[in-house]
């Protein structure tokens, strides 16, 4: 039994010679990825020989992007203001309805139910309606962001703060721990990893939400770009719009992906990120 005792690596050992990732081969692999695809791309158009009006080359894509620079550049700031309000709306207005449903079974019964309900209707369907009551401004965009992300922010919320150990809340009950006490040092830390995972799916819906708004009745936008363009037959500028929606979705939950490496580290989603078992 000594000799197995001896023998048999410590835990410590075994993490310390599991392999790690070398830093930034994520991002060369991104890179190798991208230069792949826009190669076979732009091959693919040129063996084809379809028209740039049809599907348009990499080169056509980015030659757009360079001459209408400035004038995408102010409809992107547009689609990302009404997509960071409605997100931050989003989010505070989820945890507040949150902290209601589970501490409330009226709200429960009746709030979360309405939720469901709600959300259980197509955006693109209602969408119209908030143009007609608000108007084609940009208040209109925000409202119809925050009806799509909301729903996902609420269910992750309540998730994370029912899904407590009993024996956390007993214990705090026997220390005659409030219920404000009990929120803030069991709750709402437990629940953090939920309202993360809400606030990515958020994100993502916020951006299309807006793009949403903008498709129905907009004079500014990406989405407004991209039906102007349509209409146009300008189908490279159609692309270099969408390759930017991309891009900025993309940026936006890794922003969220790096904040919550930030504020729960110790979560067990993060333990592979530095090369450990």
């Amino acid at each position: 039994m000594t000799e197995v005792a001896t023998r048999a690596p410590k835990p410590a050992q075994q993490r310390s010679a599991s392999p790690s990732r070398p830093p930034g081969s994520h991002a060369r692999f991104l890179i190798l990825f991208f230069l792949i695809t826009v190669a076979a791309w732009q091959v693919l158009c040129k063996v084809t020989g379809v028209r740039s009006y049809i599907f348009p080359g990499p080169t056509d894509v980015f030659h757009e992007l360079l001459t209408g620079s400035g004038f995408l550049f102010w409809h992107t700031l547009y689609t990302m203001t009404a997509t960071l309000v409605a997100f931050a709306i989003s989010v505070i207005l989820g945890i507040i309805l949150s902290i209601g449903i589970v501490y409330s079974r009226l709200l429960d019964r009746t709030l979360f139910t309405s939720l469901v309900a709600t959300n259980a209707v197509p955006k693109v369907a209602i969408a119209p309606l908030f143009i007609l009551w608000i108007g084609i401004g940009i208040e209109s965009k925000i409202v119809i962001a925050i009806l799509v992300s909301i729903f996902p922010m609420v269910v992750d919320c309540v998730v994370g703060l029912r899904s407590v150990d009993p024996g956390l809340l007993d214990l705090a009950r026997a220390y005659r721990g409030s219920t404000l006490q009990t929120f803030w040092k069991i709750r709402l830390p437990n629940a953090l990893p939920s309202i993360f995972a809400g606030m990515k799916v958020a994100i993502s819906l916020s951006l299309v939400g807006t793009i949403v708004g903008e498709f129905v009745g907009s004079n500014w936008g990406l989405g407004f770009v991209i039906l102007q363009s349509q209409g146009q037959y300008n189908t490279a500028r159609v692309f270099a719009a969408i390759l930017i929606l991309a891009v900025l979705g993309t940026l936006l939950f890794q922003l969220l992906d790096w904040a919550e490496l930030r504020v729960i580290p110790w979560h067990v989603s993060h333990r592979n990120r530095h090369g450990h078992a």
